[in-house]
């Protein structure tokens, strides 16, 4: 199990989320909290890196930083256009 923590941009973002997001992003949390290495590179020339995306919903994504040694995954930045 990774602890989850959110970036202070990230919590901005979230709280101006429509509801619609809401329950998306609750499950991706729980997925981030789970497994979180099952998210997609954030840069594809490095695809070993601990920085990865994750789609939620219809349209958002989230970009995070797994922290291995401290079993956390660091959320980033949550994106709703």
């Amino acid at each position: 199990m990774y602890k989850l923590v959110l970036d202070p941009v990230a919590e901005m973002q979230i709280a101006a989320l429509p509801d619609e997001a809401l329950r998306p992003l609750a499950e991706l949390f729980t997925l981030l909290e789970t497994a979180p290495w099952s998210g997609e590179p954030y840069n594809s020339a490095n695809p070993r890196a601990n920085m990865l995306t994750h789609a939620f919903g219809e349209r958002g994504l989230a970009t995070y930083v797994v922290l291995e040694q401290q079993r956390e995954t660091y959320l980033v930045r949550v994106e709703w256009p």
